[in-house]
């Protein structure tokens, strides 16, 4: 028998636990994924979210531990997306008189859209009485769907923040004093890298919206429970929202016959030798989402690439098209961009205009290596790259 967990008087874990998966959307989930669901035992039985369809039995199995699925009265969907939503359907088989709620009109039209169902919607500072309990409302759209929303329960303490201060993050322990808490911070840090953080200014506004709250239990949809190191993840929060950049360097790079490799780690050493530290990452042996993780909040991102066929490499344009998508707009952020050719520096090029793209502040034009770099050359990028240091301390 699956357990649920209580992780306050009344209030319980009923969720699922995904050992296996290693993809969710691109991002690499390496440590797999919790789908996190809530059971609110008062007079009203009331679910917080559901669990991705293909754990449905194991759902259902932990809310039977606690009560008869069919006495739920009170579903809240925090959120459509198929990993929170997945198994309202299964729900609505044992608890038909249920009733359900989202938030309007996003969280309504897309549950209609989703499973042809009709709903309740709510909208920030709508409370619902559930018995001894009152739960309260914030949307929180395109945090990170336009439907998102948080729920709060002033009795318990308890912010179901849905996916917010989240992490992928598969484990029997449910709270965060239970894990390693760098892994932990790792983790919650990588979500918000791949999931939320093209969404910086909405999550802020969300951060604000519930700053007045009084916050026992953070229970997000994903991940683990914080209790005790609340005031540490909201700090987080707060520097990844407003886009704050630490004095360090990321290099990514491709390559054909090593003359990109060596600019790379030329330029590497060259932050490293003016005090900054660097990771250097060969995008066809790294996970795209990991080189995220690092580029976050990172000042410099140096990306390189040779030209094949008239262009990047694959590899490069491909983590490109997924940086474009995630990493926000921010003239702070300078850009390197760097690769060799043959006969025609287009590769490289291209690789420039796409962190023109993003909007990065590019204070040096591309950076070519015609065939094998040189020594001479290297020199040249290590007094590049101390030339672009030097300017961005006098800004």
């Amino acid at each position: 028998m699956l357990n649920a967990i209580e992780i306050s008087p009344d209030v319980w874990w009923v969720g699922g636990i995904d050992w296996n998966e290693r993809s969710f959307h691109g991002y690499a989930t390496e440590r797999g994924i919790t789908y996190n669901a809530y059971l609110i035992m008062d007079e009203k039985v009331t679910l917080i979210d559901t669990a991705k369809a293909t754990f449905s039995d194991e759902f259902i199995q932990r809310i039977s531990q606690v009560v008869d699925p069919s006495k739920i009265e009170v579903v809240i969907a925090n959120h459509v997306e198929m990993d929170h939503s997945g198994s309202i359907p299964v729900i609505q088989k044992y608890a038909p008189n249920a009733t359900i709620y989202a938030s309007a009109p996003a969280g309504v039209n897309e549950l209609r859209a989703h499973f042809g169902i009709e709903v309740e919607g709510v909208k920030t500072g709508d409370t619902l009485s559930i018995g001894k309990r009152t739960l309260s409302f914030v949307q929180t759209p395109m945090v990170h769907w336009p439907d998102n929303m948080v729920t709060y329960c002033a009795e318990d303490q308890i912010l179901f923040s849905n996916d917010c201060f989240g992490q992928h993050f598969a484990t029997t322990k449910r709270f965060d004093d239970e894990v390693d808490r760098c892994e932990l911070f790792r983790q919650a840090k990588k979500y918000y890298a791949n999931i939320v953080l093209p969404y910086g200014p909405q999550a802020q506004n969300a951060l604000k919206a519930v700053a007045g709250l009084d916050i026992r239990l953070i229970a997000p949809s994903h991940g683990c429970i914080w209790r005790s190191y609340i005031a540490d993840i909201i700090e987080k929060y707060q520097a990844w929202t407003t886009y704050q950049l630490e004095e360090k360097a990321v290099i990514a790079f491709d390559s054909m016959w090593h003359s990109t490799e060596h600019m790379a780690r030329e330029i590497t050493d060259a932050f490293i030798a003016e005090g900054i530290p660097a990771t250097l990452y060969d995008i066809k042996a790294t996970e795209s989402s990991d080189m995220i993780l690092e580029m976050m909040d990172a000042r410099y991102i140096a990306v390189g690439s040779p030209t094949l066929n008239s262009n990047m490499l694959p590899t490069v344009a491909g983590f490109l098209a997924y940086m474009r998508g995630l990493m926000p707009r921010n003239p702070e952020r300078i850009g390197l961009a760097f690769g060799s050719y043959g006969w025609a520096p287009l590769g490289p090029k291209q690789v420039y205009e796409a962190l023109e793209t993003c909007k990065f502040n590019l204070p040096e034009p591309v950076i070519t290596q015609q065939w094998i770099p040189d020594e001479a050359k290297l020199t040249e990028l290590q007094e590049t790259v101390r030339r672009v240091i030097e300017q961005n301390r006098q800004a």
